[in-house]
């Protein structure tokens, strides 16, 4: 039975978790071909992970003005959300809200997992980096040595991830009829296979530009999947999720989850169903709730986790062909005002599912809002950033979806 939590619950939260390192080829029994013999994650010791506790007046000011933004944007009569902000690992706003599954009758709640869509890019992009600093790859490492069949020689990791490689999207690749069948599958083998097969060119040389292109992180799912010899979902368990305590969150399995996950809606309350698109993971496909995000965005911050050389590089923008704020990391997204300050985040959108992840590292806060009725306000939570810290926002056109 899912029950339902009061609005506001603050309390403060000491995460502990357990790190999957990049050790020492171990044998693993009841696996694939594919799998046996070069599964490389191993277990290492729990670290823990804290911050100054914060006041009961300091948390109560926030919470108030978090409250009247919410307050003023959303209708709980017409709305889902499930929303939190967290500062040093410190529940300080918490709101669930709205029917996440009509026909089942489930209403939103803490363990409630909605697909995040591409916020499902920065966890793809920790479990690359964590292969990277065990040294199983390299960040500038050619793709081609790793996939074996990837026909572009030029294209690096770093390229994927940062989305430099100059790949074509494969959503509107696979949409035209004389490159594949509707009625069939896309999976992430079959992106390559058809670029393959019909010697697909690059849309622009490798490095020349920044193009925000979803095929990168599909291709990232692969070398997750090669490297670590288990399925992508199964990895991103091994690697992120178990260790990291995070018990709601799941990669969607097409034929095993299709009929159990929370569906997506219009605006109107209209389902969605699936398509041909929805079996490719790494760019999306990820379900989980804030209090996981939680989990997930604090272990970021401890060095034990991650280098903190290699970090650095994940808040680096990459791109400066043309002028403008916006820029891109590896598997995060920036605004980096004139001024000096940068602001981090990802946005997602896949069908009625829309997500926001806000990093504020600085400070470090995290906000997540996530909705599976579509709808461009979780992208909104961004202007609660000023509560925190000095991010001078102005008033914006509307919000990129992804």
């Amino acid at each position: 039975m899912i029950f339902a939590i009061k609005r506001y619950s603050i309390y403060a939260v000491t995460l502990v978790f357990l790190l999957s390192g990049c050790k020492n080829e171990i044998p693993v029994e009841g696996k694939t071909e594919t799998e046996k013999s070069v599964d490389t994650l191993a277990h290492m010791e729990p670290f823990k992970i804290t911050g100054p506790k914060l006041g009961l007046d300091y948390k109560g000011k926030k919470r108030e003005a978090i409250e009247r933004f919410v307050d003023k944007n959303w209708n709980e009569e017409r709305d889902n959300l499930s929303m939190i902000v967290v500062k040093n690992g410190q529940i300080v706003y918490e709101n669930y809200m709205g029917v996440a599954d009509k026909n089942r009758k489930i209403t939103m709640d803490e363990h409630t997992p909605l697909h995040i869509a591409s916020v499902s890019k920065v966890i793809t992009a920790t479990a690359v980096l964590l292969l990277i600093d065990s040294g199983k790859i390299e960040l500038d490492q050619k793709v081609n040595t790793i996939l074996k069949d990837f026909p572009y020689p030029d294209v690096t990791v770093r390229m994927l991830l940062n989305h430099r490689s100059g790949l074509t999207n494969y959503a509107y690749y696979a949409d035209r009829k004389e490159i594949w069948d509707k009625k069939q599958v896309l999976t992430n083998r079959d992106i390559l296979d058809l670029f393959i097969k019909f010697d697909t060119p690059l849309d622009r040389p490798a490095d020349r530009s920044f193009a925000y292109c979803n095929t990168n992180y599909a291709m990232l799912a692969l070398i997750i999947e090669k490297i670590t010899g288990l399925s992508y979902p199964k990895a991103m368990k091994r690697m992120i999720f178990d260790p990291l305590g995070m018990k709601d969150t799941f990669v969607m399995d097409y034929e095993k989850d299709r009929k159990r996950i929370i569906p997506s809606y219009k605006g109107n309350g209209v389902e969605i169903g699936m398509d041909f698109l929805d079996s490719v993971y790494g760019d999306k496909n990820i379900y989980s709730t804030p209090r996981d995000l939680m989990k997930f965005d604090m272990a970021r911050y401890a060095p034990d986790y991650l280098n903190p050389d290699l970090i650095k590089q994940v808040y680096v923008g990459y791109s400066y062909e043309h002028k403008g704020e916006k820029n891109y990391g590896l598997g995060i997204r920036m605004i980096e005002w004139v001024t000096g300050q940068h602001f981090y985040f990802h946005n997602g959108w896949w069908h009625g599912n829309t997500s926001s992840y806000v990093n504020l590292k600085n400070e470090k806060v995290m906000i997540v809002a996530l909705s599976n009725k579509f709808s461009r306000k979780p992208y909104m939570v961004r202007k609660l950033a000023p509560l925190f810290g000095d991010y001078p926002f102005k008033k914006e056109k509307e919000d990129e979806l992804d």
